[in-house]
């Protein structure tokens, strides 16, 4: 099975902009691979001057964010710390090699890693994003506060660019279009262990265990 694997620029964050950027990245990608009709919905981010496009699918708005929420309380357990997250499209295979059995089989074929390097800043649950943004520049001028700002704004544009990049020169890989209705192909959102060094091994392992497909419905 041909996998082609995309990784990520990294981009450096602090920890209030996580759910904004891989809201943005992560539906980026679901969009450019989804299947048949869907609902576009643009969505305007609050820290940057971005503007990026959902599938418009509640389910799969609570998935992904439910896997934000995961990667975020990992992060905070392991701070200062370069942390990664991957999203797996994969097809199903019945295993027909083994006589009376209904094993199914997981075979990648996209692999795309988001990668980013989290600073941590005061607690400010209770301030607005400009008052987070402030904060995380305390002690630095207006002016580079914004620059800051800027420089993540483009670096994020950079990361958005290289993923239409990549699903416009990477098709032949893709397999046929599932039967089952839905706006996905079957896909895995996978979250960092505690042990990163095992990270890699532990998500292919996963996505080779039988199992049944996670297609919305």
């Amino acid at each position: 099975m041909n996998c082609e694997v995309c990784q990520l620029k990294e981009l450096q964050v602090d920890d209030f902009e996580i759910k904004e950027v891989l809201r943005c990245i992560l539906h980026t990608i679901m969009f450019h691979r989804a299947l048949g009709l869907v609902r576009p919905k643009d969505i305007d981010l609050e820290l940057f001057d971005i503007t990026y496009v959902q599938c418009g699918d509640v389910e799969l708005e609570k998935k992904i964010d439910e896997k934000i929420e995961h990667f975020i309380s990992s992060v905070e357990k392991h701070p200062n710390k370069k942390s990664q997250i991957c999203l797996s499209f994969y097809e199903i295979k019945n295993n027909k090699a083994i006589w009376f059995s209904n094993k199914v089989e997981r075979l990648i074929w996209e692999q795309w890693y988001i990668n980013l390097n989290v600073a941590h800043q005061r607690a400010t649950s209770n301030k607005s994003y400009h008052s987070k943004v402030m904060d995380s520049g305390e002690g630095l001028s207006e002016d580079s506060n914004s620059q800051r700002r800027i420089a993540k704004e483009i670096s994020l544009r950079e990361v958005l660019f290289q993923i239409i990049k990549f699903v416009n020169e990477k098709k032949d890989h893709i397999p046929p279009i599932p039967s089952r209705e839905g706006i996905s192909f079957p896909y895995e959102i996978t979250i960092p262990s505690s042990s990163d060094t095992t990270f890699g091994m532990d998500m292919i392992k996963r996505m080779l265990q039988t199992g049944h497909p996670t297609m919305l419905s």
